[in-house]
C-alpha cells in the first residue's frame, strides 16, 4: 500500500499526525500505564480493549484484533483508501505530498480550494438562516407539506434560497469573498458587457445568484465539506431540480448525496441508493439507515467505488416510474463490472421510496422484496413479450437464456419455478429449451470443485512451539529495547517473521510494517505482534529473548536430527558416514544446550 510514497516521507507523516490526538477526535482515551485505552469504535464492547500506544504510533484492540498505524486508523474510520487517507492526513498537517513539493502552483490550488469551501460553507449557513425568516417561509411550509421533521432540517442542513436576484452574491462579498470566487464556487453568475455598437447601445455587466426561489440541499462530502447545492424551485419555474455544476472543489460523478451521514454508520450490512434528496431525508427520518442518492446522474463508477467502502452490498431503491426502471438496469451493470453484490427493492404501485414508507411505514420498508439481478433483469425482460400466446412464451424464455446460464444452482432454482409459473412450461421443458445444467446437476459440480483436499496434518505441538517463539522474538526486538544482533535472519523459517525480522533489522519502524502488508491475515496479525509488549524491563526481555533462541534452534536441530536419521540407512559409503559424523554434532549441540 505504501509503496508510491517515499518510507522517509511517510515517517514524518505519522509522526506529524500524532496517533493518540488523531484517534481522540474519535474516541475518548484514558491513559493508563505508557498507552491510552478507550472503547473500540470497530466493534460493540462495554469493557476498554482498544489500545493506542504513542511510543509505536500504533493502535490496537485485543477484542477485535483490528490494528495499524495512524493512516490506517483514518483509513478505517473514514472509509477511506491507502493514498486517500494519506492526502487527508498531509492536508490536515499542511504537508505537501512529495509529488506536489515539486508542483508551483500546488500552493495556489490548495488555497483557493480552501476559500471556495469557505464560500460554500458560508453560503450554506446563510440558505439555512433564510429559511426561518419571512422571505424563506414558502420552503419552510414546502419541507412542512414534505414532513420533513425540525430534526431532519438540521440534520440535512437545508435551506431556502429567496426570491431575489443577487442577494447571496452580495452578503458574500460583504464577508470579503470575491466575484470570481464566488463564481467558481458554483454560487454565482456573470454575465459580461456587451460593447455598445452603432446600431446598439449595448447591455451592462450582469451579475446574479445560480440559485433564486429554491429549497436548497447542501452537498457534503464524508469530511463535512460543503462542495455544493442542488436547489428545488417552488412553482412552476423550469428547471425543477438545479445541481451545482462541476467546479475545482465539486464533481458531480465523484460523490453522493449524504456521504456525511454515511461515514458516521458503524456496521452497515447494505448501502440504499435512492435518486432523490428527498427520498434520502425521508428513510433517514423513518430510521432507515445507510441511505444516500446519486447527485443528478445516472450511477457512475466512481460512486460505486466510493459506496462500497462504506457497506459489502448495495441495494437499488429507486422510483417505480419508466425511467426509474431504467436506471436501475444501468446501475446493475455498474455495480456487476465493480464486482459489488447488489440487489433490487421492489416498491409496489409505482411508489417512490419517500412515498411508500411515508404510506405503509417503516416495517413494511424493512419487508419489501430484494430481487436479485437476474429476477429483476428478468422481469423487465417479460415486459417486452406476449405470454398470451406460446410464440410470446418461447420468445420469452430464448431472451432469458443467455443470462440464466450465469446463475448458481439456488438462483437457477428459484429462476425456474418463477419461470414454470409465468409460461406454463415444466422444469424439464425450460431447461431444455435454455440450454443450462438442471440445478441438481449444477449443484453437485459445484459440491465436485470446491470440496476441500485433505491433508496430512503438521506435528502441531512442535509447530506451534517454533512459530510462538518467533513470534515472541519479533514482538521483542519491536519494542526498540533489544539488539538485533542477538538473533539472525537464519533463525526464522516462517516467512513472514524472517520479513519482518529483515526490515526491522533495517530500522522500519513497527506502525510501518503493519502498513505495508497487503494480505488481511498478515496484516492483523503483524500488527498483534509488534503492539505486543513482553517483560517487565529490559533484563526480563533479555532473559526472554535467550529462552525463545534456544527454542528455536533446538527445534531446527530436533527437526534435522530427525530427517538425518530417517535417511541414514538408505546411505553408503561416504555419504553414510558424512550422516553419522552429522548426527553426533548435532547430537552433541542438543546436549550442551539442555
Amino acid at each position: 500500500m505504501a509503496g508510491r510514497y517515499p518510507e522517509a516521507w511517510l515517517a514524518q507523516l505519522r509522526e506529524r499526525a500524532d496517533i493518540v490526538q488523531t484517534v481522540s477526535a474519535y474516541v475518548p482515551l484514558k491513559k493508563n500505564g505508557q498507552n491510552y485505552w478507550g472503547l473500540c469504535p470497530f466493534h460493540n464492547e462495554k469493557t476498554p480493549s482498544f489500545s493506542v500506544s504513542p511510543e509505536k504510533q500504533m493502535y490496537y484492540c485485543f477484542g477485535c484484533k483490528a490494528g495499524g498505524s495512524v493512516i490506517q486508523f483514518v483509513m478505517e474510520m473514514e472509509h477511506l483508501t491507502f493514498g486517500e487517507a494519506v492526502a487527508r492526513l498531509a492536508d490536515q498537517l499542511h504537508i505537501p505530498l512529495p509529488e506536489m513539493e515539486r508542483d508551483p502552483f500546488y500552493q495556489e490550488r490548495r488555497a483557493q480550494r480552501d476559500r471556495l469551501l469557505e464560500a460554500n460553507r458560508t453560503a450554506a449557513q446563510f440558505f439555512h438562516q433564510q429559511l426561518f425568516e419571512p422571505q424563506g417561509a414558502a420552503v419552510l411550509e414546502y419541507f412542512k407539506s414534505r414532513g420533513v421533521s425540525d430534526a431532519m432540517i438540521t440534520r440535512f442542513g437545508l435551506g431556502a434560497a429567496p426570491d431575489r436576484w443577487d442577494v447571496l452574491t452580495q452578503t458574500l462579498k460583504e464577508k470579503g469573498f470575491s466575484e470570481e470566487e464566488l463564481r467558481l464556487a458554483g454560487l454565482t453568475l456573470v454575465h459580461e458587457a456587451e460593447a455598445p455598437t452603432r446600431d446598439a447601445p449595448g447591455k451592462p455587466r450582469r451579475v446574479f445568484d445560480m440559485f433564486r426561489n429554491r429549497a436548497m440541499f447542501p452537498i457534503i462530502d464524508q469530511y463535512g465539506n460543503v462542495l455544493g447545492f442542488g436547489g428545488r424551485m417552488l412553482g412552476s419555474g423550469q428547471p425543477k431540480y438545479l445541481n451545482t455544476s462541476d467546479t475545482p472543489v465539486f464533481n458531480k460523478r465523484q460523490g453522493v448525496y449524504a456521504a456525511n451521514l454515511l461515514r458516521r454508520e458503524r456496521g452497515l450490512e447494505r448501502v440504499i441508493l435512492v435518486e432523490g434528496y428527498m427520498d434520502v431525508i425521508a428513510l433517514t427520518q423513518f430510521g432507515v439507515r445507510g441511505v444516500c442518492a446519486t447527485l443528478g446522474t445516472a450511477l457512475t463508477q466512481e460512486q460505486a467505488r466510493l459506496l462500497k467502502r462504506f457497506a459489502p452490498k448495495i441495494f437499488l431503491a429507486y422510483d417505480g416510474d419508466g425511467a426509474g426502471q431504467k436506471a436501475i438496469l444501468r446501475g446493475l451493470d455498474i455495480l456487476e463490472a465493480e464486482g459489488i453484490p447488489a440487489r433490487v427493492l421492489d416498491f409496489p404501485d409505482g411508489l417512490d421510496p419517500d412515498e411508500f414508507i411515508r404510506r405503509d411505514g417503516p416495517e413494511a420498508f424493512e419487508k419489501l422484496p430484494s430481487l436479485s439481478p437476474i429476477t429483476y433483469r428478468i422481469r423487465r425482460t417479460e415486459e417486452a413479450y406476449d405470454l398470451s400466446t406460446d410464440d410470446g412464451k418461447i420468445e420469452f424464455l430464448r431472451a432469458c437464456a443467455e443470462q440464466m446460464k450465469r446463475l448458481d444452482p439456488v438462483e437457477m432454482e428459484a429462476t425456474l419455478k418463477y419461470l414454470t409459473r409465468r409460461t406454463g412450461f415444466s422444469q424439464e421443458t425450460l431447461v431444455q429449451q435454455i440450454g443450462v445444467p438442471a440445478p441438481a446437476a449444477a449443484a453437485r459440480t459445484t459440491r465436485r470443485v470446491t470440496a476441500p483436499v485433505r491433508r496430512e496434518p503438521l506435528p502441531e505441538g512442535q509447530r506451534l512451539d517454533r512459530v510462538r517463539a518467533q513470534e515472541i522474538m519479533i514482538s521483542l526486538l519491536a519494542s526498540g529495547q533489544m539488539l538485533k544482533d542477538v538473533v539472525s535472519q537464519e533463525d526464522f523459517d516462517d516467512p513472514l517473521l524472517k520479513n519482518l525480522y529483515a526490515r526491522l533489522a533495517e530500522g522500519e519502524s513497527p506502525a510501518a510494517l503493519v502498513e505495508s502488508q497487503d494480505n488481511e491475515a498478515d496484516r492483523a496479525r503483524t500488527a498483534r505482534l509488534v503492539f505486543a509488549t513482553f517483560g517487565k524491563d529490559r533484563g526480563e526481555q533479555l532473559r526472554m529473548a535467550e529462552e525463545c533462541l534456544q527454542s528455536m534452534r533446538r527445534i531446527r536441530i530436533e527437526e534435522e536430527l530427525d530427517t538425518i536419521k530417517s535417511q541414514v540407512n538408505l546411505l553408503e559409503g561416504e555419504e553414510k558416514k558424512q550422516a553419522i559424523e552429522r548426527v553426533m554434532a548435532l547430537t552433541l549441540q542438543l546436549a550442551r544446550m539442555k
